[in-house]
């Protein structure tokens, strides 16, 4: 089977030892030209998450009128892509760009600034983040970690994963393995699925040889990308898991409390720009590769039941109940979170909702 090129550029083990820090922290004057390095915890050019690292560094250059310039590294040039958080936190590199449920390990309330099961859309989430108090809480948990974050774009809904059987019913997810991060993949642990963190490049090998019996891994854009729909035949497609899907942006605080006001700014507008271009870039995409995978691979789409989706709800319910429980940051947050989306979902519910519901009884072509 072939796999796309990218993926041998994404070994985790290609660079294990992390490097002395070397962050500059001198204030930098206006006249200076500064160079950072970013790392990423995807493939060098990878579609939408690589290339949309690429496009930001290349937006802030842009920006700053050559100021400011960023490195590129993917996932294994400089670290592995699981160590993104720390080589930025210790100044390995200035800059990150991953996905916060990563860290969860490290930062538990972290798992909601990337995606909560049955939680808000992209464009509620968004208004948290922008308008609801959301960055200012993930400036707050991140500066301890001595780290100021980012949303630097964002895949929207993902689907629910690749499937080697067909789930007709919750009994047939007893004892699968399956690739799924963050509080989903805690959620699907609770009705009997064994989940992991599996970087995006050994998804496939992980697939082919039976490490893994299915994997959730973006949407179709990346799926395609990765050629997962060579090894399992179902895409289950609901988004209980991750109905928005925030990429994180990190800076070195060191390095940030560094630079001049203007290029703080820069970054900053460079951010937004990402996230929305991000966001457009997958819903045409992902559009395009559904239909590919459909039409030209012969991919057979497929919907948990419904004892399934009640399971996954509680389940989610007693996850997040349960790291609330047990963590005042988590705690802090989500209280944010959940009165945020109570707040908007009457009105996305008699808007976006309601027109969806109404455009599916009339538009037929």
């Amino acid at each position: 089977m072939q796999r796309r090129s990218f993926l041998k550029t994404a070994s985790l083990g290609a660079a294990g030892a992390v490097a002395a820090p070397f962050v500059n922290t001198r204030t930098a004057n206006a006249q200076d030209t500064i160079t950072w390095n970013m790392v990423t915890s995807w493939p060098k050019n990878f579609p939408a998450l690589g290339t949309g690292a690429s496009q930001l560094a290349e937006r802030i250059e842009a920006m700053s009128g050559g100021r400011l310039k960023i490195k590129v590294h993917g996932a294994g040039e400089m670290v592995p892509a699981m160590e993104v958080f720390d080589a930025v936190s210790q100044g390995t590199a200035e800059m990150g760009h991953s996905a916060s449920y990563y860290w969860r390990g490290k930062v538990a309330a972290s798992q909601f600034f990337t995606a909560v099961p049955f939680g808000m859309t992209t464009t509620e989430t968004n208004a948290w983040l922008y308008n609801g108090g959301g960055m200012e809480l993930w400036d707050e948990l991140y500066a301890k970690h001595n780290l100021k974050p980012f949303a630097v774009g964002n895949t929207g809904a993902q689907a629910a994963g690749w499937f080697k059987k067909e789930i007709k019913s919750l009994q047939d997810m007893q004892g699968l393995k399956l690739r799924l991060p963050g509080l989903a993949g805690e959620a699907m642990n609770e009705i009997g699925v064994t989940t992991m963190t599996t970087p995006g490049s050994e998804i496939f090998t992980s697939l082919e040889t039976g490490v893994l019996d299915a994997a959730d891994w973006v949407g179709p854009y990346n799926d395609l990308a990765f050629g997962l729909h060579q090894v399992a035949k179902y895409y289950y497609t609901l988004a209980w898991n991750e109905p928005s899907a925030i990429l994180e942006g990190t800076v070195n605080l060191d390095a940030w409390n560094a630079l001049p006001d203007d290029l703080k700014a820069v970054v900053s507008e460079a951010t937004k720009a990402a996230n929305l271009s991000m966001i457009s870039e997958f819903a045409m995409r992902n559009a395009e590769a559904l239909k590919t995978l459909v039409d030209e691979h012969g991919v057979e789409v497929r919907a948990f039941p419904d004892d399934v989706m009640e399971a996954l709800y509680a389940a989610s319910r007693k996850v997040i109940q349960a790291q609330v429980d047990n963590d005042p940051d988590s705690a802090k947050v989500y209280e944010s979170y959940k009165n945020f989306q109570a707040k908007l979902r009457p009105f996305t519910d008699v808007s976006e909702f309601a027109y969806l519901k109404a455009r599916d009884k009339v538009v037929t072509d």
